[in-house]
């Protein structure tokens, strides 16, 4: 069985209040980090931004609004088009403000996602791989 899972969506950046322009958003999952996905943001072949989310947390979002710190996702409707907003914050800026982001992506291609990975490591399955970790710590990484 494959345990890494890629698609690639077309997602609209927020610029300003109202603009949206195209960018594409590389989703992956690999098995040997079960409660990761990660996000590579990508526009003319350069890279935007990468994120690493907390799969339930992404599948929760398309359901509820969630997060409270860096990474805030909720589920929005615009007519019959079901949309994921998510809102990203970054580093700080000179100003004292911080790099803000917002991206909208449509909720079936993420939902779509999401059962492939289910598919690959159904959810309550993740093994946490303590030895695993506890020697990298212990080593240093």
């Amino acid at each position: 069985m494959n345990s890494f899972v890629h698609k690639t969506l077309v997602v609209q950046l927020q610029a300003g209040d109202t603009d949206r322009f195209s960018v594409l958003a590389h989703l992956s999952y690999d098995a040997a980090d079960p409660f990761a996905v990660t996000v590579v943001f990508s526009h003319d072949g350069r890279v935007l931004a990468r994120w690493q989310l907390d799969r339930e947390m992404l599948g929760d979002a398309l359901r509820r609004p969630v997060g409270v710190g860096d990474v805030r996702m909720r589920p929005e409707s615009r007519g019959v088009w079901q949309e994921l907003r998510m809102e990203f914050l970054g580093d700080a800026r000179p100003d004292g403000g911080r790099h803000h982001a917002v991206v909208f992506g449509w909720a079936p291609g993420f939902a779509a996602f999401l059962r492939e990975t289910h598919a690959v490591v159904p959810p309550g399955s993740e093994e946490v791989r303590v030895d695993d970790f506890l020697e990298g710590v212990l080593a240093g990484g």
